[in-house]
């Protein structure tokens, strides 16, 4: 458990530059979809030099597999990124960041309902401690005026993330993490390609470039592939609430790029969201096997009690 602790929260921290990344793209002139598609390109390539470097065993997936990745790549994660990037374009990244946060209490309520996860104490007071450290944090994100198609497409975001994390447990839980992350990296890639500006690679400035790349590897590469080894380790349910470092990270790096300021109640909520993470790994001494992926269903038994 403590690894796939490690891995959601090194996650996390990768996925909290993204706001911040589309932010500065906004202000450099890109286009939304022009973002998206330098991110997931330049990721697919990473990853790409990652598996010819480590085992290039791991570019076999199977008929099955390859279709399972392109429905996550082409449908439901280009959806999903592309209701964030735009909500982005007209709200703060902290009410973008608000709401998207609400997507561990929507995982978790699924993995009971459709993945027969069982409900205890502690996952319940660690969604609480999270949702009430969410809404200190970001507690002025609705005193401002922000643009009501802006805050829909992030409630859309909100949504198609929670369904994006579940059908990752079940579709791609015999798939290995990089395997899984290459091809729907390269399944959005065309995806944004298409929807983006093929051309924009020769008409970018340097600035542009540099931020695509940045895209790329960070919320990119390091927070898509260690977020597939979390939900094999831990599972989705478990993964989203200690990925609930986000916001924390998002905030303070939008404090030193974007000169947001941060006020006691903000600081107080983070306290709440970290002390929700470190709950349910309260009890791992009492715990001598966390589900894997491929356990993480009905058969989840007394190892999550």
């Amino acid at each position: 458990m403590m690894y796939g602790l490690l891995l959601s929260l090194i996650s996390a921290t990768a996925f909290a530059a993204l706001p911040l990344l589309v932010k500065l793209g906004y202000a450099a002139g890109m286009d939304g979809a022009v973002m998206m598609q330098y991110r997931f390109s330049y990721a697919a390539f990473f990853v790409l030099l990652v598996i010819l470097l480590k085992d290039r065993s791991l570019f076999r997936i199977s008929r099955q597999g390859f279709v399972k990745c392109a429905l996550l790549g082409v449908i439901v994660y280009w959806v999903q990124t592309t209701f964030f990037v735009k909500s982005l374009a007209t709200i703060p990244a902290s009410t973008a960041s608000l709401i998207l946060y609400g997507y561990p209490v929507i995982v978790t309520i699924a993995s009971v309902i459709f993945l027969g996860m069982r409900l205890n104490k502690l996952v319940v007071c660690s969604l609480l401690l999270v949702v009430s450290g969410c809404c200190l944090v970001f507690y002025d994100a609705f005193l401002r005026e922000v643009d009501h198609m802006g805050l829909l497409y992030a409630f859309g975001s909100t949504a198609t993330f929670s369904a994006y994390l579940v059908l990752t447990q079940v579709l791609l839980k015999d798939l290995k993490a990089l395997t899984a992350t290459l091809y729907v990296l390269f399944f959005a890639a065309i995806s944004f390609t298409v929807s983006g500006d093929i051309t924009a690679w020769m008409h970018s400035t340097t600035e542009q470039h540099l931020i695509g790349l940045a895209l790329g590897l960070i919320p990119g590469l390091v927070a898509i592939s260690l977020l597939y080894a979390a939900i094999d380790k831990i599972g989705c349910a478990y993964a989203s609430i200690f990925s609930s470092v986000e916001p924390v990270m998002t905030l303070a790096g939008a404090a030193l790029l974007l000169d947001e300021q941060i006020v006691l109640l903000q600081i107080i909520g983070m306290s709440l969201i970290l002390f929700g993470i470190v709950v349910p790994n309260l009890r791992f001494k009492h715990t001598v096997e966390m589900p894997s992926l491929t356990s993480a269903t009905s058969d989840e038994s007394e190892n999550t009690e």
